[in-house]
């Protein structure tokens, strides 16, 4: 019996170890097996996008293909998880990705929480308005405006707190509904970062609706955000990214995806080793 016993404590230790493998053993360091976790946003058009036919596209989404490229990593070995705002740190902290690749900006209280390899793209805070209006060309124009922002943006507290504090802010559930008012008239402006505001502007449905003003309201460096204290990963996609950009593969992206609204986008910024 006790023989019996032992050999069931082994045989269950067993299953134990195949069950944990199974599930991904190395889950908490954002990889599973021969792929890899990777984070980007779903709804963001020119940037991070999940597609109505399951695919992903955007320039962030062709950034994170190249590093895990250069990683090891085809792109059929690439699992990529949604990666809201507000979830970036809580997904690289908990291990459920390896990295995080969505519009990104670089802060200090970021980094307080998580590392950044980069910067991949320099953007500003702009406003995007109607393509025939001609009233808005500078941030103070908005004081008797009708301002359009999503809900709890930091943007668009920017321009009411500091820039244009008489501007009549409406704070909408998405970027989408806030293109509607605009093409619309309901709103006269959209504010974020240039790039969300240029991807937009880029979908085939908009192209001609919109332009972007041309302000820098902020300096938003976009990074690629990874566990505190993996100086070895940050290394790698620091290599990687200064490799995209002698290649010609940033310029390629940036074009390809930004181009059609006629976004003038700055020079790739240097990475910071």
């Amino acid at each position: 019996m006790k023989l019996r016993s032992v050999s069931a404590a082994a045989a269950a230790a067993v299953v134990l170890a195949l069950t944990a493998t199974a599930c991904g053993g190395g889950s908490d360091s954002g990889s599973n097996g021969d792929k890899i976790n990777i984070g980007i946003k779903f709804d963001q058009p020119g940037l991070g996008l999940k597609t109505p036919d399951g695919t992903y596209a955007g320039f962030d989404v062709d950034v994170a293909k190249y590093v895990a490229k250069e990683l090891g990593y085809s792109e059929d070995k690439i699992n990529w998880k949604q990666a809201p705002s507000a979830e970036r740190e809580n997904l690289i902290k908990n291990g459920d990705v390896k990295f995080v690749v969505a519009s990104y900006s670089i802060n200090d209280k970021r980094k307080k929480e998580v590392d950044f390899a980069g910067p991949y793209f320099l953007t500003h805070q702009d406003l995007l308005v109607r393509a025939d209006d001609n009233t808005i060309t500078k941030v103070e124009d908005l004081n008797s405006k009708k301002l359009c922002s999503v809900t709890g943006s930091t943007s668009a507290q920017n321009v009411k707190e500091k820039l244009a504090p008489k501007a009549n802010l409406q704070q909408l559930g998405g970027y989408s509904e806030c293109l509607t008012g605009l093409e619309n008239k309901a709103v006269d402006a959209l504010t974020t970062d240039a790039s969300i505001l240029a991807g937009y502007a880029a979908q085939k449905e908009n192209q001609g609706k919109f332009k972007l003003v041309g302000l820098k309201m902020s300096d938003e460096n976009y990074g690629i955000g990874l566990k505190k204290g993996d100086d070895e990963l940050r290394g790698k996609i620091n290599k990687a990214l200064e490799k995209m950009v002698s290649d010609g593969t940033w310029e390629k992206l940036v074009k390809e995806h930004f181009g059609p609204s006629g976004y003038k986008y700055e020079p790739a910024p240097k990475v910071q080793n």
